[in-house]
């Protein structure tokens, strides 16, 4: 399962992203400095979008640690969006690529192949993801998963739960169907490259 990603794109091009859809970014903590990264990892700070006070108009980009602890002390970074509808604490994880291990085709290579996907013709996409407060790391969020679609199946039997750009704002809206919404993307939509 996705255990890194990675977001380039400056905080100005993720507000720019939202305004197309009618959603205004607001910063309650400050514009945060976002560095490109290739590499988001499990207990990194990655940039997460979240609602302010239910509105479907507005919401706060703010930086919390990917993964909390579970009840084994082990990191929760992903969560099964099966059978369950997330009435609150919903939030948009930004990305533009993320990445799938498999075995290395060359029995030489020490290391898994890593693949990155890309959204097809998309400067950002959107993750589904929760955040919850804890004690032991304070905020913190996870990506939801799904079935894989055909573009991540032969390199995962799941796949994050990457959302349709019309639907970021109603993934917001705690009163919108979780199951609605989550769906593996169809075929296409996803371009995949290995990196390494």
């Amino acid at each position: 399962m996705c255990n890194d990603y990675r977001l380039l794109v400056d905080v100005a091009s993720i507000v720019r992203e939202f305004s197309h859809l009618k959603i205004n970014i607001r910063f309650a903590e400050g514009t945060p400095n976002l560095e490109a990264r290739e590499d988001i990892k499990i207990t990194d700070v990655g940039p997460i979008v979240r609602t302010i006070d239910g509105t479907r108009d507005e919401a706060e980009l703010v930086q919390r640690r990917w993964s909390w602890s579970g009840p084994n002390k082990r990191p929760v970074y992903n969560f099964r969006s099966e059978g369950r509808e997330f009435s609150s604490n919903r939030c948009l994880i930004v990305a533009d690529g993320f990445y799938e291990f498999t075995d290395p085709k060359d029995p030489q290579k020490k290391r898994k192949d890593k693949w990155l996907f890309t959204k097809n013709d998309e400067a950002i996409f959107c993750i589904a993801g929760v955040w919850r407060e804890t004690p032991d790391v304070g905020q913190a969020f996870t990506m939801l998963t799904t079935e894989p679609g055909p573009d991540i199946a032969p390199y995962h039997d799941r796949q994050i739960a990457i959302l349709e750009r019309n639907a970021w704002a109603d993934w917001l809206d705690p009163t919108m169907s979780a199951k609605s919404l989550i769906k593996p993307l169809p075929a296409g939509m996803l371009v995949v490259n290995q990196v390494g």
